[in-house]
């Protein structure tokens, strides 16, 4: 069986995502493997310390003109040189840990024809298991692989070997459609977010208990403010889903309330394929399409947008408009950034993060409690809470992903959340700012976390 893996260098190491899906096929006596690169010429020296990993071809795909691309011209580019290699399987990481749009792999497969399986945890030649259960492998076919797979380190006396370098003449493809000038989203701007600030109120560790107590027999003050909001989003409904000329759609009904803050001509469609929203979406040339930020939302958007080649922003945590163009805020650079990003071409769409909204307490676990986890559980069994996790403990393998709260895992809103050992980085906060309270539980004074709380405490838990 001829594989095709493809990884992204970042900063000089593989992304841990693609180097899950390398190590996953390196363990494979009975397959060809070819590792595929797109980027800059200074990726070679990284690329070349791989081959010493496996007896495997390995190829960058370097161009000036593929700089700037987004992830519509790089799954373009890619798709353009895999064409070459005809594989009968592909397999990337579910994302890239700098951008975290999860977008290429889709829309890889849609470019390729081939069919495509998510979330991957462990694969045969025939069969996967993935978050949601085990599936059948149709091929030619591919695939998105999770963190399951810790890349090998290289033999004491193995040697690096040669790396192919192709060019946007040998793989043929049109340079309309590369860099900057084949991508639809453009990042206008980043800067430093203030979102979700709060006035933090310092207290000791033997007042969280008597705290938490107080809060938790406080009725919630926005109950009533919600109910209001979803009365009118009714009425909007009611009235203006009739008209079949919308400006703006949204896919489901979970977003509606951020489409009805851009505009009052707003049609909210129903579930369907892929395919049949692209269709309708030809015929009826809406200006924007809102998703939500779930999996299923993810995936589909990252396929009509493929189908449409159109943008997509992926995990918008705000969005506003001029009264022509959709802008987009989402966070960059690892969260310490927001970007500000427009998109060029039509539909402009949008995966958007919705809160999960509860009014439970839910305990956030952070790295910094690995340590302690079975007291923490013991802990949110006692106030009978939830537990969510950053990336940064779901990373150690303590919890499994689903329990992760972020940018790319839940989205929550309960009355209280205690922060126990989470740094604060933008990725978090996003999924959690709506939180009725925060407390927050830091031995480092100095932690973000304290500037997005209402209460603090600075000690170990």
């Amino acid at each position: 069986m001829n594989i095709v893996v493809c990884v992204k260098i970042i900063q000089g190491d593989i992304n841990p995502f693609d180097a899950s899906a390398l190590e996953a096929v390196l363990q494979r006596d009975d397959v060809r493997i070819t590792v595929l690169s797109m980027g800059p010429l200074s990726s070679l020296e990284s690329l070349s310390a791989l081959t010493r990993l496996g007896n495997f071809k390995t190829i960058l795909i370097s161009d000036p003109n593929f700089a700037g691309s987004d992830t519509l011209a790089t799954s373009y580019i890619l798709s353009c040189a895999i064409r070459k290699l005809q594989p009968d399987l592909v397999l990337c990481g579910r994302q890239s840990i700098d951008g975290e749009t999860a977008q290429v792999g889709i829309g890889l497969a849609i470019r390729l024809n081939y069919s495509f399986i998510a979330n991957v945890l462990n694969f045969s030649l025939h069969q996967c298991e993935t978050r949601q259960g085990t599936e059948q492998i149709q091929l030619p076919a591919l695939l998105t692989m999770e963190r399951s797979y810790t890349l090998r380190f290289p033999s004491l006396y193995s040697k690096t070997r040669s790396v192919e370098v192709w060019d946007s003449h040998f793989i043929g493809v049109n340079l309309s459609r590369c860099g900057f000038n084949g991508s639809p989203t453009r990042v206008l701007e980043t800067f430093e977010s203030k979102r979700g600030k709060r006035t933090c109120c310092f207290i000791q560790r033997h007042e969280l208990e008597p705290l938490l107590n107080i809060l938790r027999t406080k009725n919630r003050s926005d109950n009533k403010k919600t109910q209001q909001k979803e009365q009118y989003l009714q009425q909007q409904d009611t009235s203006e889903n009739q008209n079949q000329d919308c400006r703006i759609w949204t896919i489901g009904t979970e977003v509606r309330e951020q489409a009805f803050k851009l505009s009052t001509e707003v049609l909210s469609l129903e579930k369907r394929s892929a395919e049949e929203i692209a269709t309708e979406s030809q015929r009826k040339k809406p200006d924007v399409i809102l998703w939500n930020a779930d999996t299923w939302g993810r995936k589909t958007a990252s396929q009509v947008a493929t189908i449409l080649e159109t943008g997509l922003c992926a995990d918008c945590i705000d969005l506003a408009t001029d009264g022509n163009a959709l802008i987009m805020y989402r966070p960059a650079y690892a969260g310490n950034k927001i970007a500000k990003i427009i998109c060029r071409t039509r539909p402009q769409m949008a995966t958007v993060r919705t809160p999960k909204i509860s009014t439970n307490m839910i305990i956030g676990c952070g790295k910094g409690v690995a340590d302690d986890f079975e007291r923490v559980k013991k802990f949110a069994s006692d106030y009978s809470a939830e537990i969510v996790a950053s990336r940064g403990l779901v990373d150690t393998g303590i919890v499994p992903y689903k329990m992760q709260a972020g940018l790319t895992g839940k989205n929550i809103s309960p009355k209280i959340y205690l922060a126990l050992g989470i740094s604060g980085a933008i990725q978090h906060l996003c999924a959690v700012e709506n939180s009725e309270t925060i407390i927050a539980v830091n031995k480092d004074k100095n932690a973000r976390i304290f500037e997005y709380a209402d209460y603090g405490i600075v000690s170990e838990f």
